[in-house]
């Protein structure tokens, strides 16, 4: 029988796989203070830097090459501390293969149970994700 997490108990990722919650991403179709336009994902991102829990909006334009999933469904990213290592140990279904969202930011989302999950590895020298 499956090990049930209990109320007390952190999930799996956390607890076991040592990922780090980084943040809440929800989509809007509102314009929010401080966007910050992403031209080559065709979407604008705001509230991360001052949101004390990691709450990051994201508005996207019409044409925005991302899953629809992604566009219409909150997710929640976690650092990893390599990517493609998780992604090659898991069998996940992948919605978003790697890219680089930004400078030094590699990212991927996945599906679980119907919800986008993202997973993201900061750079760790001076030379990766340029």
């Amino acid at each position: 029988m499956k090990n049930i997490r209990q109320d007390a108990e952190p999930p799996l990722a956390i607890n076991e796989w040592g990922w780090k919650y980084h943040h809440l991403g929800i989509p809007t179709t509102k314009k929010m203070p401080g966007e910050r336009y992403l031209p080559h994902l065709k979407f604008y991102v705001s509230g991360f830097s001052t949101s004390p829990f990691g709450i990051e909006w994201m508005r996207f334009e019409k044409d925005c090459p991302v899953a629809e999933l992604i566009k219409t469904v909150p997710h929640i990213a976690f650092e990893v501390e390599d990517l493609d290592k998780v992604l090659n140990a898991h069998n996940f279904e992948i919605i978003a293969e790697p890219g680089v969202p930004s400078e030094g930011v590699r990212a991927a989302m996945i599906l679980h149970n119907g919800a986008p999950v993202e997973l993201i590895e900061f750079k760790k020298s001076t030379n990766e994700f340029l």
